[in-house]
């Protein structure tokens, strides 16, 4: 009887909103989805300007993600939930870099 009552939310994830290790495995941000939980884990993600440390965070489209990749401060705006981890030109099409000085809607 308790399986019946979470079948609807598990069935909403990968529709309405993903979450956000998988999401950035799927868009291949990293090799490995422990990788991306344990950047996540460690604080130093940021959705829509907001720090989480949660792998099971809710992610949707239109969010917003500050990533610290390498050397480098990536700030892309996500533009599709992942079906799969399929191949650079798919994963790319999952979201969008935000360039230095553009503006993000709705963030002030």
């Amino acid at each position: 009887m308790a399986t019946e009552f979470l079948k609807p939310a598990a069935s909403e994830e990968d529709r309405t909103w993903q979450r956000l290790d998988k999401w950035l495995w799927c868009a291949r941000f990293m090799r490995a989805r422990s990788d991306c939980a344990r950047l996540v884990a460690d604080g130093l993600v940021r959705i829509n300007r907001q720090v989480t440390d949660k792998p099971h965070a809710r992610l949707r489209p239109g969010d917003v993600l500050t990533l610290p990749l390498r050397q480098d401060v990536r700030v892309v705006r996500v533009l599709a939930l992942a079906t799969r981890r399929g191949p650079a030109p798919e994963a790319q099409a999952l979201y969008e870099e935000i360039a230095e000085g553009q503006e993000v809607a709705g963030q002030t």
